[in-house]
């Protein structure tokens, strides 16, 4: 569900760690486009209201039942932003049906992010025990042996998961950030055949031109970066998915204080459902120890 958004604002973003080292070529991050947080939508309050009714009253409810509304009241605290109450739920809801494959598939999602990668296989590996063609489990779990540097588990799964649709640029994309891991040259090679084979208008492949540098950082920014929105996409989600990816760019790049940044401002759009606000917390802390690491030498 969609909310509409305040106005875009305009920035002037200094970062005093590049100026202090004189290496940063940032010049994109003087002139950042920064989005009013997305805010909470009422209708998801208002649904966990009506449900907090039922579960309260409904007492005599058949189990299956009640796991549903559990695992609805879950999904709705999880979209805003609310993992514990969320995990709660999920895990209720699998004590009265313990079949419930979404809701393993969500505590997977939330063992990644607190780096609790073993649980989360479990919790992946039994959504496709249950639901062998879960649409997302398999990402889900290859995102999980990315973060857990399990990179050859992560390949085949971003490759599964991109197979089934090649068109998609995030998969591209997801499969690209396994692959370099392995070999930089054959991963970029692998992502511009993709690029030509499969590449289409829709503005995620923008996002594949970027990592290709057929269009620098800044270029991006002023042209691509908000370009064809759709009338059910809100500003802070296309800002979101923008500052994750250009944080990983710089990452490759080995420019751990910009990328910093761009994460930072991926968390700061609290489009919570989203992958890329997922995962910017981690991306951060990550960037954070190679910044540690680099002024320990």
């Amino acid at each position: 569900m969609k909310i509409r958004l305040g106005a875009l604002v305009l920035v002037a973003l200094l970062l005093s760690a590049c100026a202090q080292t004189g290496q940063s070529q940032n010049a994109a991050l003087t002139n950042l486009f920064v989005v009013t947080p997305q805010a909470p939508d009422m209708r998801y309050q208002l649904e966990i209201a009506k449900l907090n009714e039922i579960v309260a009253r409904d007492m005599d409810l058949p189990e299956e039942s009640q796991a549903e509304l559990l695992y609805r009241r879950g999904s709705l605290y999880d979209a805003l932003g609310l993992v514990t109450l969320a995990r709660i739920d999920f895990n209720h809801a699998l004590e009265y049906n313990p079949r419930l494959a979404d809701a393993y598939n969500y505590l997977g999602i939330h063992y990644t992010q607190l780096e609790e990668f073993n649980y989360a296989y479990e919790m992946f590996d039994g959504v496709l025990e249950l639901e062998p063609d879960h649409p997302y489990a398999t990402l889900n779990r290859g995102v999980n042996a990315y973060y857990d540097n399990r990179i050859r588990l992560a390949i085949d799964d971003f490759t599964t998961f991109y197979e089934a649709q090649p068109d998609d640029p995030y998969r591209v994309i997801w499969l690209f950030l396994a692959e370099v891991e392995e070999n930089p040259e054959a991963a970029r090679l692998a992502l511009a055949q993709r690029r030509v084979q499969y590449g289409n208008t829709d503005w995620g492949w923008s996002l594949v031109d970027l990592m290709l540098g057929a269009i620098d950082e800044q270029t991006f920014l002023k042209g691509f970066a908000v370009r064809d929105l759709k009338p059910d996409e809100t500003l802070a989600e296309r800002m979101c998915e923008t500052y994750f990816y250009l944080g990983k760019l710089k990452q490759m790049e080995g420019d751990f204080q910009a990328a910093s940044v761009y994460f930072r401002l991926a968390m700061s759009t609290n489009v919570f459902m989203f992958l890329e606000y997922r995962y910017a917390n981690l991306e951060l802390e990550r960037s954070k120890q190679a910044i540690e690491a680099a002024s320990a030498k």
